[in-house]
């Protein structure tokens, strides 16, 4: 406790101290390899538990925090976006009704397993319905559980259910192709020679504004900004936009599919978009870490750790049927299957824990065709499950 207390008392308002310690140590934590699995960067998001916990009385520190997790956020989704432009519209041209299917299912049977809870557990809707939008990891979904139900408990159940559904994909993705005993280089060329897409080349005669790409970055930025601020109504008063984490992905994957503007280039070097990729995943992971440990353990303490158990059922049982759905029925490719598994998860950190695993960043295009398909479903679920149950 000494040292805790030294902590709180000399470096509470560092907000920069914080995050990077909290990123040094969740790394470190993130390395640590049993049986061949990590955490990855979700080590950080467990340090960042531990952080909140601690800390948690101090609004101004989380709310500084969440600026840099909405920054992370859109650093990550921007990036995929560049990097899965140039072969996305092709591939979600060929599997486009399987991700659009795969997507519906995972949200459906997260669904029927929710309203299982309400019915036969006897667990209150709003707090059900928010840990469903926490086991999908669904910020949006948490919005329109808050406003479906009317009530602030939809944040507890998301608090108690995130940790493990962000945790639970990224384990998930790893676990799979060892279990199958996959032959991950087989497998990995045998993707990329489906996907036979070559990148978008930067032309002789365009006009490279910078020599990195970041002209072009902070572009989609903006652009991706304004799409999340358009808001479509939806049946039953619910409204739906792209927000934060939609909006940037698109306008990445435009501007990365197109490549250039006349002759103005939106070429952005994959060195930099992998750099901000892994950069931004750890600044979002951070905020919101800090942010739902805040009163995790007391959360527990006063509804049980059953309520642990629920939200992990949330997160495993739509997981499992999407896969069989995409393997068995579909005749999706291991990679294409957990890209998609990825998105229609919502799940942003498992998406850089499988790029990491496969060894190819095409896993993207799935995660980015599947993605806006779950989002849209998650966040009718929350509203019907919050009216009607």
């Amino acid at each position: 406790m000494f040292i805790v207390n030294w902590f709180q008392e000399s470096v509470m308002g560092e907000t920069l101290m914080i995050l990077f310690l909290v990123a040094a140590i969740g790394y470190l934590v993130g390395s640590i390899t049993i049986k061949g699995v990590e955490l990855g960067t979700a080590g950080v998001l467990l340090v960042a538990l531990v952080f909140g916990h601690f800390i948690g009385n101090n609004e101004d520190l989380i709310d500084g925090l969440g600026m840099f997790q909405d920054l992370g956020l859109i650093c990550f989704v921007t990036s995929v976006g560049f990097i899965a432009g140039p072969k996305f519209f092709r591939n979600f041209k060929i599997n486009a009704k399987s991700y659009i299917l795969l997507g519906f299912i995972i949200i459906a049977i997260g669904a029927l397993v929710t309203a299982g809870i309400i019915e036969i557990a006897g667990v209150p809707t709003d707090i059900t319905v928010g840990m469903m939008s926490g086991a999908l990891t669904s910020t949006p979904g948490l919005a329109a559980a808050l406003d479906a139900t009317g009530s602030a408990n939809a944040s507890i159940g998301y608090g108690i259910a995130y940790p493990f559904g962000v945790v639970g994909v990224v384990l998930f993705v790893q676990l799979v192709p060892k279990l199958l005993k996959t032959d991950m280089d087989a497998e990995r060329a045998k993707f990329e020679a489906a996907q036979n897409v070559s990148d978008v080349q930067k032309k002789d005669n365009l006009f490279h504004v910078d020599s990195m790409g970041f002209f072009a970055f902070a572009l989609a930025i903006a652009l991706g900004i304004i799409l999340a601020k358009i808001v479509i109504p939806l049946p039953g008063g619910a409204q739906f936009s792209l927000g934060t984490s939609g909006g940037p992905l698109i306008a990445g994957l435009i501007l990365g599919h197109f490549g250039h503007a006349g002759k103005i280039s939106f070429h952005v070097e994959k060195s930099v978009l992998e750099c901000l990729r892994e950069f931004g995943l750890a600044l979002f992971l951070i905020g919101a870490g800090v942010e739902a440990g805040a009163g995790f353990i007391e959360i527990l303490k006063e509804q049980g750790l059953i309520l642990f158990v629920y939200g992990a059922l949330i997160t495993l049982i739509p997981m499992i049927v999407g896969y069989f759905v995409a393997t068995k029925l579909m005749k999706l490719s291991l990679f294409n299957t957990l890209g998609s598994i990825c998105g229609g998860m919502t799940s942003t950190p498992a998406l850089g824990t499988l790029i990491r695993v496969t060894g190819t960043d095409d896993v993207a295009s799935a995660y980015a065709a599947t993605y806006p398909v779950a989002l849209v479903f998650v966040v009718l679920a929350c509203q019907f499950i919050g009216i009607f149950l």
